[in-house]
C-alpha cells in the first residue's frame, strides 16, 4: 500500500490547486482521478479559453446557505494571487467584460501551469482508475482498480453533477453521506430555462435572437444579454438569474432596460403618429423581436391610433414581461451545481470537516456557487489553497 501525507480525490481545478499547495509545502501528495485526462472542465471553460478568474470577486457574488462562509478562503487566496501565478508562467490574458479574465490563446495554458506547479511540489498522480472503496479511521485508505493509498488527510475535490459529458458525477455526495456530512439539496445552476408550452411558440419564433435585458428572479436581477431558444430562454442574464430561480417562480424580463421614460412611446406618437408600433419598437429592439412581439402579444397599429395609456401599458409590458419557466434544462446544460456539502459541516479556514478530522472538502462539491464569469474558478483556487495549506501543516 502506498503511504502518503495527503490524498486528493479529483484532478480538476480545486484538486490541482490543493495538491500543488500541499506538495510545495512539503507534503507527500497523491491525486486520484477516474479520468485519464485531468482538468477537462478547465479545457472547455470559456469556449476553450478558460475564464480563470474575475477582477470583481467579492463574497456577495457567491450563493451559499451561510453567506459568510466563503469570506475566509476568498480573502486569503485572492484573484490577485492567481493572476500573479498566471503572470509568472507567462500566460497572456485579457479582460473580456465585467472583470472576466480569459487566456488569449487556449485553456491548456492554465492546465499546464497547474501541472507544472504540481510537478514542482512532487505530486504523484493515479489517473484512469475509478475509486472502488474509501475508508476512514486513523488513516484514510483509498482503493482504486489497481492501487491502494493511505494517508492521514483526504481531500474531496470530485466536483458536482454539472457538465456530465466531462465525467462529472455526484460521487462527492456519496462520500459525504458515508462520513455523515449534511448536504444542501443540489440543483443545476447557470443553466438555460425551459418555458411552458403556452409561451414556447413565441420563444421558438424568436430562437437565436439576443437582446440586452434585465432578467429578474424573485431574489436577484442581472443586466446582460438574454438569448431566446427554441425551448425557452438563455444568455448570460438568464444563466445568472437561474442560479437563484426555483421551480414555480416567475422570471421577469425588462427588454428595454435603458428606456427609463414611461412616456417613451407617447413621445414617439407625438413625433410620428403614422409610424407602426413594430417600426418604432424596431428602433430599440431587434427587428424580428419587434415583429414577433407585435404579432403574438402587443398587436400592431399606427401610434396615432393608440391612446396614450395604451402606449404606456405596452411599454410597461415590455419592461416587465413575466414568464413562468417550467424547468431548467438540467445538469447536461448547467455550467455549475448550486448546493452541495453543507458549509456548517466545515471549517471555513481549512475546509476540514468538524466531525471527521483530516477530511477536507473543496471546490464545487461544497455548497458555494459563484456568479457567471470566473467566480467559480476563483472559488476552486481559494478553497483548494486553503485546504492544501492546512493539510500540509
Amino acid at each position: 500500500m502506498r503511504q502518503a501525507d495527503v490524498i486528493v480525490l479529483g484532478g480538476g481545478a480545486a484538486g490541482l490547486m490543493c495538491a500543488l499547495t500541499a506538495g510545495q509545502a512539503g507534503a507527500d501528495v497523491v491525486v486520484i482521478d477516474h479520468a485519464k485526462k485531468l482538468g477537462t472542465k478547465i479545457l472547455i471553460a470559456g469556449g476553450g479559453r478558460c475564464n480563470f478568474t474575475n477582477l470583481e470577486v467579492a463574497p456577495e457574488r457567491f450563493i451559499c446557505a451561510n453567506p459568510h462562509f466563503p469570506k475566509s478562503a476568498l480573502s486569503r487566496y485572492t484573484q490577485w494571487d492567481f493572476i500573479d501565478l498566471v503572470q509568472r508562467h507567462g500566460v497572456p490574458y485579457h479582460e473580456k467584460k465585467l472583470g472576466q479574465l480569459f487566456c488569449d490563446d487556449t485553456a491548456q495554458r492554465i492546465l499546464d501551469l497547474l501541472l507544472a506547479e504540481c510537478a514542482a511540489g512532487g505530486v504523484d498522480f493515479i489517473t484512469g482508475e475509478a475509486v472502488t472503496a474509501v475508508e476512514g479511521g486513523e488513516r484514510f485508505r483509498v482503493a482504486t482498480e489497481q492501487h491502494h493509498v493511505a494517508a492521514p488527510r483526504l481531500v474531496i475535490a470530485t466536483g458536482a453533477p454539472s457538465v456530465p459529458k466531462t465525467g462529472a458525477t455526484g460521487f462527492a455526495y456519496d462520500l459525504a453521506r458515508q462520513f455523515g456530512l449534511g448536504i444542501v439539496e443540489p440543483r443545476p445552476g447557470l443553466v438555460p430555462l425551459r418555458l411552458a408550452e403556452d409561451t414556447r411558440p413565441l420563444a421558438k419564433s424568436l430562437s437565436g435572437v439576443a437582446v440586452p435585458s434585465e432578467a429578474r428572479s424573485e431574489r436577484m436581477a442581472f443586466h446582460e444579454n438574454v438569448l431566446f431558444t427554441h425551448r425557452g430562454v438563455s444568455g448570460p442574464a438568464v444563466l445568472q438569474a437561474s442560479s437563484y430561480w426555483r421551480p414555480g417562480e416567475p422570471l421577469t424580463l425588462d427588454l428595454l432596460p435603458d428606456v427609463g421614460d414611461p412616456d417613451h412611446l407617447v413621445a414617439r406618437k407625438r413625433a410620428r403618429p403614422r409610424a407602426e408600433l413594430k417600426t418604432v419598437l424596431g428602433e430599440v429592439l431587434p427587428n424580428r423581436m419587434a415583429e414577433r412581439l407585435c404579432d403574438h402579444l402587443l398587436g400592431n397599429a399606427r401610434l396615432g391610433q393608440l391612446k396614450d395609456k395604451e402606449l404606456r401599458r405596452t411599454l410597461a409590458r415590455l419592461k416587465q414581461w413575466t414568464l413562468t419557466p417550467e424547468a431548467t434544462e438540467g445538469y447536461a446544460k448547467a455550467e455549475v451545481t448550486v448546493g452541495g456539502i453543507a458549509t456548517d459541516e466545515l471549517n471555513q479556514r481549512t475546509m476540514e470537516a468538524h466531525k471527521v478530522p483530516g477530511l477536507h472538502v473543496i471546490g464545487e462539491a461544497v455548497d458555494v456557487t459563484g456568479w457567471l464569469g470566473g467566480y467559480n474558478f476563483q472559488w476552486a483556487w481559494s478553497s483548494g489553497w486553503a485546504a492544501g495549506h492546512a493539510a500540509a501543516n
